[in-house]
């Protein structure tokens, strides 16, 4: 059964040469290092693997950052790490980038749940940590939003789209700079971890006469069907 302890000791690190200065000057502290951050060797693999900076790519970049520094760990080598994404949107590649977690060796997976959550599990200490996006936290404006639908239903003119990109990447911006309690909830998560990837052999479809792994094949009507010729 999965167990769930809510974390009350996260709180943002502010570096300390932001001591003693006011708001306004913070503010503009965190936000010129904001550049800074897009140009990071690790946010440009992120980018370099899903192909553009954006919103959604900044979450998942924090969202990783944030359970490995929890857990304490390193980016995955081989299977030393868990990952499970509960959205197939931007933020799952930056997951797969930063923790060495991917669907072909079996220790990312995919629930389809439609939020912006992720799970991060060490196999040798057995910890684990969910970080899930706080309600408000990506809401576009509305222009943000007017734009999208646009350049969705290739309506927008040029100009529209030059205007997407810059808020898109100040969107991006703002999200790499903000506390990360603004950002996330972090639960501390206790479940029995998934087997490691294992090679198994095939056995041949007797309907469609393509090769399956044996665990995936059904019996019926004394037959050994695949899943794909049994609907999925």
């Amino acid at each position: 059964m999965l167990q769930i302890k809510f974390l009350s000791n996260i709180s943002a690190k502010t570096p300390s040469t932001l001591a003693g200065m006011d708001a306004r000057k913070a503010q503009e502290k965190i936000t010129m290092k904001e550049p800074y951050v897009l140009s990071d060797p690790e946010y440009q693999k992120c980018a370099e693997f899903h192909g553009h900076v954006c919103p959604g790519l900044s979450i998942g970049f924090r969202a990783a950052k944030a359970g490995l520094d929890w857990l304490r760990e390193n980016r995955a080598e081989d299977e030393e790490l868990v990952a499970i994404v509960e959205t197939d949107a931007c933020g799952a590649d930056a997951i797969q980038v930063l923790t060495g977690c991917t669907f072909g060796k079996g220790n990312f997976l995919y629930r389809d749940y439609g939020k912006q959550a992720f799970t991060l599990f060490g196999r040798k200490s057995g910890r684990g940590v969910r970080v899930c996006l706080r309600p408000g936290a990506l809401e576009p404006t509305v222009r943000h939003r007017q734009l999208m639908e646009r350049i969705r239903g290739n309506e927008a003119t040029r100009e529209e789209q030059d205007e997407f990109g810059r808020i898109h990447q100040q969107k991006s911006r703002e999200i790499l700079g903000k506390p990360l309690e603004d950002l996330f909830t972090l639960k501390e998560i206790s479940q029995v971890l998934p087997p490691k990837a294992r090679i198994e052999p095939s056995k041949q479809c007797q309907m469609c006469g393509e090769p399956a792994m044996a665990s995936k094949i059904q019996i019926r009507d004394g037959k050994e069907i695949c899943r794909s010729c049994l609907g999925g």
